[in-house]
């Protein structure tokens, strides 16, 4: 079956919203989202289809610092590698092209990102 590449606002909230179930269903993922952070879904999902709208087609739509909501949060390397997994795993079963490939490549630049800042590894280990 031929996926075509991600290129409307649907189709962002098509991703967001698959991988969040994938989080809600993953026993490393979920406990972090649903017991620690209690995550609000109704109010969280908008707000990251808008953030995946402005990284991948620069809408402009997210105002906000993603970084400081991140920071009190019990995750070591394995929470950001699953997350990366899973996400790499959703656009894979979606999305083929260009786009897709693009957000694969953001999504593990913000996960080194947000271990850089949280000390999990310094940036001379890739």
């Amino acid at each position: 079956m031929m996926r075509r590449d991600i290129a409307t606002e649907d189709d962002i909230k098509l991703l967001v919203d698959t991988f969040y179930d994938h989080v809600n269903q993953d026993e490393i993922l979920s406990p972090v989202f649903n017991g620690f952070a209690n995550v609000n879904w109704p109010q969280h999902l908008p707000v990251m289809y808008k953030f995946w709208s402005t990284v991948l087609f620069g809408s402009m739509a997210y105002k906000g610092q993603p970084f400081p909501k991140h920071m009190r949060l019990p995750v070591d390397r394995k929470h950001f590698a699953r997350w990366e997994s899973l996400f790499t795993q959703t656009v894979n079963e979606l999305f083929e092209g260009p786009k897709a490939a693009e957000a694969k490549q953001k999504a593990a630049s913000i996960a080194r990102i947000f271990q850089m800042k949280l000390g999990l590894f310094s940036t001379l280990e890739q």
